[in-house]
Parts: C-alpha cells; sequence; structure tokens
C-alpha cells in the first residue's frame, strides 16, 4: 500500500520540483523550454529575474541561452543598473567568443539602453548605432527607440520625434504592434514636452489600446500609462489621472518597475499638490526618492527633489523649495544634458527666490531657464515635428486609399459571383433541409451517448469509492492485527485519509456535477465521521463556518487530506482528560486565493508537541500545500490555528 501511495505522488513531487525552480517561464521538461519574460507570458511575480537568473546557467543550448541572459540583462535595468550592466557585459562576451554578430547587436541594444540610464549618453549613442549593423530588421524598431531615447535626454526633441516616426513606420510595414505602440508611446511623452496635450493624449491612448490587444503587461505598456496620466494631469482631468497612474502603480509594484515607479510617484507630487493634498504629495516626494535611490538614478532623483520644491512652492515654503530645488540642480551636475527637466527646475528656483524676495536670485534662474526652453522649443524644431507628423498622415492616408480602391474591385468581383451563388441557393437550401434531418437524428444520437458516458463515469466514481472502502477496510483489518501501537496507530490514520477519499469520489457519484465537489457538506461528513471514530461528539463541538463553495477533484482531494489530518490531531491531542471545547473550519475564496483555516481552542500545539505521532501527518500536509502552490502559517496563541493560502487553485 505504501509502494502505491508513493507511486501515486510521484508525478507530483516531480512537478513541485520544477514548479519551485521556474514556475511558468522555465520548463525544461517541454519542447518550448523558455516561455519569454513579457513576449509569451506574464503570468509572474517580482521574482522572475531570480527564476532566469537561477535558470540561466543550466541552458546548454547557446540561442535560448543568450534569449535568457538578454531578457536577464534587460529587465534589470528597471531595479539595478550596476547588475544589469555586469550580466549585458557577460552576454557580449559569449557572443563575441562565439562570433555570434547577431546576438552580439541584441545585447548591445541592451547595453545601450542601460548606458542611457546611467546618464553615459555618447557611450549609449555609439553602441546603439554600432548595433544596427548586426542585427535583423525585426530588431531594428527596439534599436531606435533607445536612440530616440538618447536624442530625447540630449534635448534634440525634434530628431527624437524623427526616430519615434521612422520606427512607427518601419512596425508598420512589419506589421510588429507591439513596435508601433512604443512608438505612438514616444510620440505622446514628445508631445507632452511641447506642451501639445490634446495630440499627446491621442496618441498614447492609440498606444494603450494597441497595447491591450497584445494582453500582457509589460514595461512599456506601464510607462505609456504613465505617459497618458500626465496628458490627463496637464488638461486638468486629476480624476482620470490618478486612474492611470494608479494603475501603473500596480504594474511597477507587481514586476519591481522601479523606473516606472518613481517616474509616476513624481506626478503623483504635482496631482495631489494640485488638489491641495500635500501630505500625499509629501509622501508620493518620500516614495519617488526611494525608488531612485534603489535605482541609484541621479535623472530619476534629480526629477523627485524638483517636484518636491514645485510642491513647496505651492504651499508658500519657500525656503525648503529653495533648498530642494538647488539640491535637484546639483545632482544634475554641470554634464546634465536633460534641459527639459533642467529647464523645470530653474523655473521653479525662480519662483521660489521670487516669494522669499530674493528678487535677483529669482532673475538669474528666469535667464537660465529662458535659455534652456529657447534651445528646446525653436520654431524650426516644431515646424519639423509638425511637418513629420503631416507626411505620416498622408502616407497613411494614401495607404488607406489603396485599400479602399482594393477593396472596390474585390467588391465587383463579389456582384459578379452573385448572381452564380444565387443559383446554387435553392439547391443550398434542399441540402440543407436534408442535413438539417440528418443532424437531429444525430443530436438525439449524441445525447443518448452522453447520458451513457455520464452514468458510466457516476459508475467509475462509485467503483473507486467501493475499492477505496474496501482499501479502509484491510487497513483496519491489518491494524486490529499488530501489536505494535505505534505501527497500528500509523495504519488507522492511513486508513481516515483513504476513506476522506473515499468520500470525495461518493460526492461525484451522487451529487449534479461530475467535475466539482460542494465543500461544506463534504466537511460536514468528514468530521461526522471522525467524530464517530474517536468518540467525541459530546465533548468536542465542530464547525464548519463558510458558505457553500465547490471545487474540482484535483484540490478537493488534497484539501480533504490536509483538513482530515489537522482535524484528527485536533482530536486526538488538542483536548486530554476529556475537555471539552471546540474546532473551527473555514474555507472561501477570495482576491484569486483560497483560504483555508482549522483552530480549535485547545492545549495549543506547543504542549502537546511530545504526544504527537510520527510527523508523517505534518509532512504529508506540507507536500499537499506545495501541491496546491499554497503556504502555511501556524498560531499558537489560544489553542491551535492553522491557516492556509492556496494560489492558482481551480473553483469550479
Amino acid at each position: 500500500m505504501k509502494s502505491r501511495f508513493l507511486y501515486l505522488l510521484l508525478p507530483l513531487i516531480l512537478i513541485l520540483n520544477s514548479g519551485s525552480l521556474f514556475g511558468q517561464i522555465i520548463d525544461f521538461a517541454k519542447d518550448s523550454t523558455y516561455r519569454r519574460v513579457f513576449v509569451d507570458t506574464d503570468n509572474f511575480g517580482e521574482s522572475y529575474l531570480e527564476v532566469l537568473e537561477n535558470a540561466y546557467p543550466l541552458v546548454i543550448n547557446d540561442t535560448l541561452r543568450y534569449s535568457i541572459l538578454n531578457d536577464l540583462a534587460y529587465y534589470w535595468h528597471t531595479r539595478n543598473l550596476i547588475k544589469s550592466l555586469e550580466f549585458t557585459k557577460e552576454g557580449l562576451a559569449l557572443t563575441r567568443e562565439k562570433n555570434n554578430s547577431l546576438w552580439e547587436g541584441r545585447f548591445q541594444i541592451t547595453q545601450g539602453a542601460v548606458l542611457l540610464r546611467m546618464e553615459k549618453l555618447d557611450s549609449a549613442r555609439i553602441v546603439l548605432e554600432s548595433s544596427l549593423g548586426k542585427i535583423k530588421k525585426t530588431d531594428l524598431p527596439k534599436a531606435y527607440t533607445q536612440l530616440g531615447y538618447v536624442y530625447e535626454r540630449e534635448g534634440r526633441l525634434s530628431k527624437a520625434a524623427a526616430i519615434a516616426m521612422e520606427t512607427l513606420q518601419l512596425a508598420n510595414e512589419l506589421n510588429d504592434h507591439r513596435a508601433m505602440a512604443v512608438a505612438l508611446s514616444d510620440l505622446s511623452n514628445l508631445f507632452w514636452k511641447e506642451k501639445r496635450y490634446e495630440e499627446a493624449l491621442e496618441y498614447g491612448l492609440e498606444s494603450i489600446s494597441l497595447f491591450e490587444e497584445r494582453g500582457l503587461h509589460d514595461l512599456d505598456y506601464d510607462f505609456t500609462l504613465y505617459v497618458v496620466g500626465n496628458s490627463y494631469l496637464a488638461l486638468n482631468n486629476y480624476e482620470e489621472a490618478l486612474k492611470y497612474y494608479e494603475h501603473s502603480i500596480s504594474i511597477g509594484k507587481r514586476y519591481g518597475f522601479y523606473n516606472n515607479l518613481c517616474d509616476v510617484y513624481i506626478s503623483i507630487v504635482y496631482l495631489e499638490s494640485f488638489l491641495n493634498n500635500f501630505d500625499k504629495a509629501e509622501k508620493a516626494g518620500e516614495n519617488a526618492i526611494k525608488y531612485a535611490v534603489l535605482l541609484d538614478n541621479n535623472f530619476m532623483l534629480m526629477r523627485s527633489w524638483v517636484a518636491i520644491g514645485k510642491s513647496q512652492n505651492l504651499q508658500g515654503k519657500y525656503i525648503s523649495a529653495i533648498k530642494s530645488i538647488e539640491n535637484s540642480i546639483e545632482i544634475a551636475t554641470t554634464d546634465f544634458s536633460d534641459n527639459f527637466f533642467l529647464s523645470e527646475a530653474y523655473e521653479a528656483l525662480g519662483k521660489a527666490y521670487a516669494g522669499n524676495h530674493n528678487y535677483q536670485e529669482a532673475y538669474q534662474a528666469y535667464a537660465k531657464y529662458d535659455n534652456l526652453q529657447k534651445a528646446l522649443f525653436t520654431t524650426e524644431s516644431n515646424h519639423h515635428v509638425s511637418q513629420l507628423l503631416t507626411e505620416y498622415e498622408v502616407a497613411q492616408k494614401e495607404s488607406t486609399i489603396m485599400v479602399q480602391e482594393d477593396q472596390i474591385k474585390k467588391e465587383k468581383s463579389i456582384q459578379r459571383l452573385l448572381g452564380l451563388i444565387a443559383g446554387l441557393l435553392s439547391l443550398l437550401l434542399l441540402l440543407l433541409c436534408n442535413t438539417i434531418q440528418t443532424n437531429k437524428k444525430k443530436n438525439k444520437l449524441l445525447k443518448k451517448q452522453n447520458n451513457e458516458k455520464e452514468f458510466l463515469l457516476k459508475e467509475i466514481h462509485h467503483r473507486v469509492k467501493n475499492n477505496l472502502e474496501i482499501v479502509s477496510s484491510l487497513l483496519a483489518l491489518q491494524a486490529e492485527q499488530l501489536e505494535d501501537e505505534s505501527v497500528s496507530e500509523a495504519m488507522e490514520k492511513s486508513q481516515h485519509r483513504v476513506h476522506s477519499m473515499s468520500m470525495i469520489h461518493q460526492k461525484l457519484y451522487q451529487g449534479k456535477s461530475l467535475a466539482s465537489i460542494e465543500m461544506k457538506a463534504y466537511f460536514i461528513n468528514l468530521v461526522d465521521y471522525l467524530s464517530d471514530i474517536y468518540d467525541t461528539k459530546k465533548q468536542i463541538v465542530i464547525h464548519c463556518d463558510m458558505n457553500s463553495l465547490e471545487l474540482d477533484i484535483d484540490s478537493a482531494i488534497p484539501i480533504g487530506l490536509i483538513v482530515n489530518e489537522l482535524v484528527t490531531n485536533a482530536l486526538k491531542y488538542a483536548f486530554p482528560e476529556d475537555r471539552k471545547g471546540e474546532i473551527l473550519i473555514k474555507l472561501c475564496y477570495s482576491a484569486n486565493c483560497l483560504h483555508l483555516e482549522v483552530s480549535d481552542n485547545g492545549i495549543g500545539k506547543n504542549t502537546r508537541d511530545k504526544i504527537e505521532g510520527t510527523g508523517f501527518g505534518t509532512q504529508l500536509i506540507e507536500l499537499l500545500t506545495r501541491q496546491l502552490e499554497g503556504k502555511m502559517t501556524l498560531n499558537i496563541k489560544k489553542g491551535t490555528a492553522v491557516s492556509f493560502e492556496f494560489q492558482q487553485h481551480k473553483a469550479a
């Protein structure tokens, strides 16, 4: 019996071992070993980088190894730039050693993204331009996007817009919807910087729509939510802005996108300040600084202090504002190339000095602000961006006209066919009538077959239940013949476990559904059985504090075994010397989690540790908990309470 039980659990143990290492991202047992993060799946949490880091050394295939390492390097730049650069350099060394120029170019794109965020703009541009001659055409949108970010940070907004337009045209040619969404997001952000908020919102919402068609919540989708929120904020639609910011924060926290979280909290400082919620603004500023420090990113840190200084200006705290903004300018240093945010700092500093009656300093700050603005937003630059947009829109319209002309030709061809189709309809109707009659007969036959299959399934569950009852009886007989009390007790416990499983199958063939079990009724039957076995009905009251809840058999059997172990343990050990007491069972489903709790008001686990059995029950509970991807919590303050939270179970 023991070997049979282990045989049944062996597949489960293998699945648990694989899942604990790689979850839903890496599975070496499958042909498609790696489900690429944010390409094939986003069904994971913040620990996905640890999964990739653990899996990467185990991979033998070079292409798969490069793919995992490149994703690992790229997404670490959202949390730790130094670590991201280390993985990138490792990838470059491996690809150069193997003379793989394609993957070398892809790692250079990642290297450019990291260097950009480390404020090494010249190095980033050189690396990205070097990658262009090595990568495939399908990789170009990603390289162009990073190159556009470099131009944007250098204050060359028209050049950045030209790159974004080129990326958008290339994405259309490749029919790459994600690349289209990223390009539209970049244009939206550039329009926002140029204070063309209506256009920024239009392009941002179009980008969001394309991202949501993919059904994946990735880094760029998260950033675009922030960009759209900024446009709504600039248009004084605070409610919509907050909605997009909160959505962005939820994604950023789930995946650990510290850079996006910092961006959003900076904007929330402005939003809450405009609403005079200065306590909330201060809290948002603290969060922005926290994530900027975690990233070790002076660009983010500088902007965080500017936002805090502007909020202090609105409160009339001009001395504090001067200190905050001077701190931001000091962080920027002379090499800081983003004149847009530097101009914002000097504008805010001018307001703070003026508010504090330091008019000469205010004049000097405003003069620097004016110079930076003139360098950024020239008439020529604005004209160039508008011209690019016009050219793109004309190209789109010409493309639409060509599509419409093709459609007209197709419609004419269709009209020619209509006469022929009309002639065939009469014949088809006759055939259809005949088919309907035939289908009715087939449906009756299928219904009969389904009823037979349902009967057979019920019969199977009935026989499984009977077989389990036979096994239970055999265990009971064997236990009676054993002289060793500990072995006999183990046999009795196994008997109860088998019986708890047989009750599941009994519920299946007696119930309306063959796929699910109503757990409250099952628990009531189970505890009645255990109370009778241990003769504790007068001494111990067992409550099932829960609503009706149905679970599939794969979830019901492990949970039933867990409850069987815990209730049996409580009945045997929690109430010595015929003490009276209560046992409470709770099971509920909320927020994609299944919550189970079994508690008693007995003597407490610590008190009865010495008299409990071999520990197999505890090992079984731990194994079943891992099977359901759950976690267990023990509380022994008042009696014993064991609670569980199971993830990704199948509710019926």
